[in-house]
């Protein structure tokens, strides 16, 4: 597609980027994302996308917005309590940039609709906080081809990764996680930092746009840990495990 003037001032940041140019934001307009949760992770991850002009985003959460939501999940504000997450979120990455065209999902998303979903996107941001869902989805990318940028905080650390079906090296999120505690993961029962969330679901994002323009080294392969108490990042190597029951065989 062939960019208009007002989208030409919009992102003159990101063709000012030779590693990006018009060439990579044209294919950021075209790209459809499928966004898993519109928690923590979901709501700086969705902005940054939209921003960004990423065409099409498909929202998926089945949770309401709850007061103790806004300390962290900054696509939602005071305003919309009580409506659906996927409804909120909409609202504001249409303020933030109308070029984007958002899809709600108000339900879980399971099966064949998941596999169709997984299917049909360009990428998937996993920013959910249950095993049982990231594993699903983890499958899905798998049988679809679909790349797949995960991240996870609480208290105060937080990582984020990436898998490619489509790279024959590349691991799975079963490979990381074999077994799952979601004890681990409820910031209800851990409590989290506001501002962690946002570093890790922004760095989701920027992960996002890297794939989708095939910019830099991806993730993809390795588990990026952030401490942040201590402001520190750690990149660890992540190998495929040749007995997983998603990728390996």
């Amino acid at each position: 597609m062939d960019l208009n003037d007002q989208q030409l001032l919009r992102y003159s940041r990101h063709i000012m980027l030779p590693e990006l140019d018009i060439a990579g934001q044209e294919r950021l307009l075209a790209a459809r994302v499928l966004i898993i949760g519109l928690g923590g992770l979901g709501s700086p991850a969705a902005m940054y996308l939209a921003a960004a002009g990423v065409g099409t985003l498909v929202l998926v959460d089945d949770d309401d917005v709850e007061l103790s939501n806004l300390q962290r999940q900054i696509v939602h504000g005071t305003d919309t309590l009580g409506l659906t997450k996927v409804e909120s979120a909409a609202a504001t990455l249409k303020r933030l940039n109308p070029d984007v065209t958002t899809i709600t999902v108000a339900t879980r998303l399971e099966g064949e609709r998941l596999a169709a979903e997984v299917a049909a996107a360009d990428l998937v941001l996993d920013a959910t906080d249950n095993f049982g869902t990231r594993f699903a989805l983890n499958e899905a990318c798998w049988r679809a081809g679909t790349p797949l940028v995960s991240g996870a905080a609480i208290r105060w650390e937080g990582q984020v990764t990436a898998f490619d079906p489509r790279n024959p090296e590349s691991p799975c999120y079963r490979c990381l996680y074999p077994e799952g505690d979601d004890a681990a993961l409820n910031c209800a029962d851990n409590g989290v930092a506001a501002p962690l969330v946002g570093i890790i679901g922004a760095s989701q994002a920027l992960e996002a746009i890297k794939v989708l323009c095939g910019i830099g080294e991806p993730l993809a392969g390795h588990v990026l840990y952030f401490d942040g108490k201590w402001l520190e990042w750690r990149k660890l190597r992540l190998n495929r495990n040749p007995h997983c029951p998603v990728c390996g065989g």
